[in-house]
């Protein structure tokens, strides 16, 4: 099985290979059978995070934030509506950094939320603040480019 994407399993940390035709027919894990590309904001670990962005060949949006955070909680609702927008081809998931403190250290964060988008291994772009879904989307548009 040579071709296809990789994407890192969010519940489970396995790498998978998904077709790109597969992509929109809701793809499963190989190994706990999660879905893989279903729209659907996940709470990962740092260590998921950290292998899913180096090794996924889908953008990865990821929410940097925190339980105590008034702001965080608020945008909480609009980066799932934006999570739901952008996939197949975009996956969103969220890092609590009281939780994960090496990520704020690995990231140099001062403040959340804070969203990194990272592609093909690497951090494309961040954002800071509370945003909007529209905001959210157009953010990940403008520094990657996204599958039909």
């Amino acid at each position: 099985m040579t071709a296809g994407l990789k994407l890192v399993c969010h519940d489970c940390g396995s790498t998978n290979r998904v077709p790109p035709e597969k992509l929109g027919a809701a793809p499963k894990c190989g190994t706990c059978g999660a879905k893989l590309t279903d729209g659907k904001v996940r709470d990962i670990d740092f260590r998921t995070m950290e292998k899913s962005a180096k090794s996924d060949d889908l953008p990865l949006l990821v929410d940097f934030w925190a339980a105590w955070c008034g702001p965080c909680r608020m945008m909480a609702p609009q980066f799932a509506q934006a999570a739901k927008a952008l996939a197949p081809h975009a996956r969103l998931a969220k890092v609590d950094t009281q939780s994960n403190p090496d990520a704020t250290v690995r990231y140099n964060i001062r403040g959340i939320p804070l969203l990194i988008l990272f592609h093909k291994g690497r951090e494309v772009a961040r954002l800071t603040g509370a945003r909007p879904a529209a905001d959210i989307e157009a953010f990940v548009r403008q520094n990657v480019t996204l599958g039909a």
